[in-house]
């Protein structure tokens, strides 16, 4: 009876385990994908969706954010550091 239940706990380790490797593999999967260029983003200044391939991307902080225009990069750099 004992064997039983342990096999029972031991099976349910190794499914947990298992499904945890296979959403990881997931992420990274999808994180190496490249980013359609046709894609469209939000500026997160004017909420104004364009495609990435035309957007003025910068970096700021470490993290790449896309705009319609300088400005409004320009603007969303001075409410970063203001």
């Amino acid at each position: 009876m004992y064997r039983i239940i342990i096999i029972l706990i031991l099976l349910i380790i190794l499914y947990f385990l298992l499904r945890s490797a296979f959403r990881e593999f997931g992420t990274r999967t999808q994180e190496r994908l490249p980013k359609p260029k046709d894609q469209m983003v939000q500026d997160p200044v004017c909420r104004v969706f364009v495609p990435r391939g035309s957007a003025v991307t910068e970096v700021i902080g470490g993290q790449t954010y896309c705009f319609c225009s300088q400005g409004c990069a320009t603007t969303f750099q001075r409410q970063m550091t203001g």
